[in-house]
């Protein structure tokens, strides 16, 4: 028990970093949402402090992540997880995974747009993604290859690629989305049954 509490704290600074970077975030833009200094913030995300309650629910708010979550407290062994949806822009966010520096997986929900863009904003940035079509019709845009994936479709891409996605069916786009903040692929094991 003391073990999965130490080892809960000890990683509490590099997760901030992680949940940080991954949301685009510099220290200077957390200060200001937190009202937090830039050097304390530092000093926790490199593990040179450790956070107070003082300092950990403005992140939480800032984040919009529940406390438990952001600092990664140890299991209380129940293994289900309860996703809490997040709106933004017309697309719904639902986190199904709780590991915000490894691999996680999201379900992507995207309306029907009042009409289909021409051109996409093409994003870059660290780490390797995979995409599964539920319902809808998706258009990818890698690089330079414009895409169309309709259900039971997927791709795989390093987001160091140009790419950016859109919903041009005339229902609801539905995906799931397993990213790789490191660049982590995707990789299935088969076992033949004798």
């Amino acid at each position: 028990m003391a073990d999965d509490i130490y080892a809960a704290l000890n990683s509490v600074g590099p997760r901030l970093r992680a949940i940080r970077k991954r949301r685009g975030r510099t220290l200077e833009q957390l200060a200001a949402l937190t009202g937090t200094s830039v050097s304390m913030l530092s000093r926790i995300e490199s593990g040179r402090r450790r956070p107070t309650l003082e300092v950990l629910l403005p992140l939480a708010r800032a984040y919009r992540i529940p406390l438990d979550e952001l600092v990664g407290s140890p299991a209380t062994g129940d293994p289900r997880i309860y996703p809490r949806p997040v709106s933004r822009d017309g697309t719904v966010w639902v986190p199904l995974s709780r590991d915000p520096g490894g691999i996680n997986a999201f379900k992507l929900v995207l309306r029907v747009p009042a009409r289909a863009p021409e051109r996409l904003d093409l994003q870059v940035h660290e780490g390797r993604e995979w995409i599964y079509v539920l319902t809808g019709t998706l258009r990818l845009a890698l690089s330079d290859q414009d895409l169309r994936l309709g259900p039971g479709e997927a791709a795989e891409f390093d987001t160091w690629a140009p790419h950016a996605m859109a919903n041009v069916g005339s229902q609801s786009l539905e995906l799931l989305i397993i990213f790789g903040q490191q660049g982590q692929g995707i990789h299935l094991h088969m076992h033949a049954t004798s």
